[in-house]
């Protein structure tokens, strides 16, 4: 589960700017406590908005490790370059539409949901 949040994280780069041209200058560390896997994704995300946006930051690589509806995370990343990222939108938030935090069959994690720009 925790690679699932740690790709929704950069999923969620990946809606402003291509994460690989985001150099991990900074360590931002990021915490959220819910029993619920799938609100825990949206704090988890809402988290990482809410320090994109006050610290002008993106963020290209992401640690996550959970514990008992406990979330320990680490985003690393740079401030905005306007020249460089060329950001194609500002995310407002996730959202609990099509939220969902899932084992398949085989093993893996899904963990998904939609964000507002």
């Amino acid at each position: 589960m925790e690679s699932a949040f740690e790709q929704a994280a950069l999923a969620l780069t990946a809606v402003v700017t291509d994460p690989a041209g985001v150099a991990a200058r900074e360590k931002v560390a990021i915490s959220c406590q819910l029993d619920d896997p799938e609100l825990l994704l949206a704090e988890w995300l809402n988290a990482l908005v809410y320090e994109m946006a006050t610290r002008r930051m993106l963020f290209g690589r992401f640690e996550v490790t959970m514990e008992k509806g406990s979330l320990r995370g680490a985003a690393w990343g740079e401030p905005i370059d306007v020249a460089r990222h060329q950001p194609a939108a500002e995310i407002k938030g996730a959202t609990y539409t099509g939220l969902k935090v899932q084992r398949e069959k085989d093993g893996r994690w899904i963990a998904q949901c939609i964000v507002d720009v």
